[in-house]
């Protein structure tokens, strides 16, 4: 019963978390400095929805060997509970044919399921629903227990690796989200980019500008995300698996096929 509590509070400081964040709507002073490997600006990049914050594109970046990735194909965001129907129809102009909540089922009851846009494919890829209670309670903090936790954590690599395969393989454009778009979320890009050869500053950039979309200043956990808590993934992935590319291929499962395909298509 003890643990079930724990599970309980820990469930409810998602949701507050969320709530707090979601009134976080204006803009940080200054997005972060970019890149040379950023081609997309910020303004661009954001999807204009009115209901859903942090909505953007997540390619539009050069990679180390010359390539582009595609803009227009994968989208990442907060929920979409709160979508409004323009920003439904905006998700349907841009071909949105698949979203992936990686919420936990008490996030989904708590907060409300997502509103997609028609047609759209749903898809439910719990990254933290299995992890020890304390790690959930850290959410809130969103640091370095919780972004480990997105490597070893029971059904964290099955999630993350059913958001990229779909990517891969799938025609229509994909969208991805947690609560905030910000930490399941931020991880989930920065494996992407990282899988397709965007240096890792350009990824770094990537996962800091929900500080400006957020409207959150560097280091407010509860509404914004820290350059730390990513190092610690990065720093989990080498301690479980020894390199990136052993946790892409045997803790996520991606074959070298699916890694051509997803090159194949997100690259140009």
């Amino acid at each position: 019963m003890r643990k079930r509590a724990v599970e309980a509070a820990a469930v409810v400081t998602i949701a507050l978390s969320a709530t707090l964040g979601s009134t976080a709507i204006a803009f940080a002073a200054d997005p972060p400095a970019a890149t040379s490997s950023v081609v997309v600006n910020t303004d661009n990049r954001a999807l204009g929805l009115t209901g859903v914050l942090n909505a953007r594109d997540a390619g539009g970046y050069t990679t180390v060997d010359g390539h582009s990735v595609r803009t227009g194909l994968v989208f990442r965001t907060g929920d979409l509970s709160k979508a409004t129907d323009a920003d439904l129809a905006k998700l349907t102009s841009l071909n949105v044919a698949s979203v992936h909540d990686l919420r936990t089922s008490y996030e989904q009851q708590l907060m409300g399921v997502d509103k997609v846009p028609a047609g759209a494919a749903e898809h439910h890829d719990d990254v933290i629903g299995q992890a020890p209670p304390q790690v959930m309670a850290s959410t809130l903090s969103a640091g370095a227990d919780l972004y480990r936790a997105f490597i070893t954590a029971p059904g964290a690599n099955d999630a993350f690796s059913n958001v990229l395969r779909d990517i891969a393989y799938n025609p229509g454009g994909v969208l991805f989200h947690c609560s905030a778009g910000k930490d399941r979320t931020g991880w989930t890009s920065a494996v992407l980019l990282t899988i397709l050869g965007v240096d890792k500053d350009t990824v770094y950039y990537d996962y800091l500008l929900s500080n400006y979309y957020r409207g959150a200043k560097d280091g407010d956990m509860m509404n914004g995300v820290t350059a730390s808590a990513l190092d610690a993934a990065f720093d989990q992935v080498n301690k479980s698996y020894g390199s990136f590319d052993n946790y892409v291929h045997d803790g996520l499962k991606l074959s070298d096929a699916d890694v051509t395909a997803l090159k194949a298509k997100m690259l140009s």
